[in-house]
Formats: C-alpha cells, sequence, structure tokens
C-alpha cells in the first residue's frame, strides 16, 4: 500500500461507449492500492453507468475517488501539465473521445486531460470499445498512437479460462493498470507457458 501521503495520482475517464464497468473496475483497484483516482465522466459515461450498472453507479464511485471533475471543466488542474500524474486511462473509450484526443480538439476536459498526457509524454491508455472497425476509426488509433498513446480494446483472455464475467473484467483491469508502470507489482496474472503433454521437462 501506498502512503497516502505521497500516492501517485491517475486520472480515469469513462465515456459513452458500453463498457462501463472496466472504468468501475480500474477505480476500485486503484483505490485499493491507495493511488488519487481524478475522475471525469462524460454525460454519456453517466448513462452508461446507469443502464449498465444501476441508477446509483455514478454516485457510489464519486464517493470512492480522491477527487471528481465535470466534463465541461477544462479550467480544472488536470487540464494543465503543471499538475503532475503518472497517468491517465480512459475506461471505456467511445470513438468520438478517440477522435478528439487524436486530432487534439480539446474541447471538453476529457480529451484535454488526454491531451496533456500526451504532450507531457505520459501514460495515456484507451480501452477503445467499438466493433466492427472503420478506416475513420482505424486511422484515429494510429494517430494516437503514433503521439505516444496506447490502444488497447478490452479484448478477453481466454487463455485464462475465466469462469465468469467477473474474471474477464478483472484481468482486462489489472492490464489496463499494468499499462501505466506504476510502482508495484504487475496486477494482471500472466502467461507461464503451456506445458507439453505428459511432459516432465521444465
Amino acid at each position: 500500500m501506498y502512503d497516502p501521503r505521497t500516492a501517485p495520482r491517475v486520472v480515469l475517464s469513462i465515456t459513452g461507449a458500453s463498457g462501463a464497468i472496466f472504468g468501475v473496475a480500474i477505480a476500485d483497484k486503484l483505490i485499493a492500492l491507495g493511488i488519487d483516482v481524478h475522475l471525469v465522466v462524460s454525460a454519456a459515461g453517466q448513462r452508461t453507468l446507469a443502464h449498465e450498472i444501476g441508477t446509483g453507479a455514478y454516485g457510489k464511485l464519486l464517493l470512492k475517488v480522491h477527487k471528481a471533475y465535470e466534463g465541461a471543466d477544462i479550467g480544472a488542474a488536470i487540464a494543465s501539465g503543471s499538475f503532475p500524474v503518472h497517468g491517465m486511462i480512459v475506461a471505456p473509450c467511445s470513438m468520438r473521445t478517440l477522435a478528439g484526443i487524436a486530432a487534439g480538439l480539446s474541447d471538453n476536459l476529457i480529451i484535454r486531460a488526454a491531451d496533456v498526457q500526451l504532450k507531457e509524454r505520459r501514460k495515456l491508455v484507451l480501452l477503445a470499445r467499438e466493433t466492427p472497425l472503420h478506416l475513420g476509426h482505424l486511422r484515429n488509433m494510429v494517430a494516437v498512437t503514433e503521439c505516444g498513446g496506447i490502444i488497447m480494446p478490452p479484448v478477453p483472455a481466454f487463455y485464462q479460462k475465466p469462469e465468469t464475467i467477473a474474471h474477464v473484467v478483472d484481468h482486462i483491469a489489472s492490464r489496463a493498470i499494468d499499462q501505466l508502470a506504476l510502482p508495484i507489482r504487475p496486477l494482471a496474472q500472466s502467461w507461464q507457458g503451456e506445458q507439453a503433454a505428459g511432459s516432465g521437462c521444465a
């Protein structure tokens, strides 16, 4: 556990794509680690939280995090590169938000905070959630990657043989946090290799 006086800050955003559960799981894991979570949820993200998790989900999330911001508050602390944070995760990341980040259109706090991560050479992880993808989506993903961002579609790791949706969500949330390269032990269970049938060799 981190000392609260020296805990790293992580920006977490939830947008309107399906998969709000990933954002909640990431928030819970970061909070359990003692990391200060600075939260921004878009208006569409709030609707998705209510639809997919429950009407009180957003309110409960606000009570857990270190600080929450309104999506229109482009004067917030996280809108400036002078405010030190370890990195940012957008989970899930809608195609609208992806496009805004790719184009540098900082017209709301989520996109501005993401732009700050890129310009300050900090970690930016986008759990891009859409399928199938058209060429515009793919080009936006390339543009963000070229600027230093990490595109991480929330794809299940079936080699882990998950038994429940919760197992799938937990693994993806852990992988997303691991991408930030926080000064902690990796959270996600790693692949240890597959033993050949009947082999007693290591």
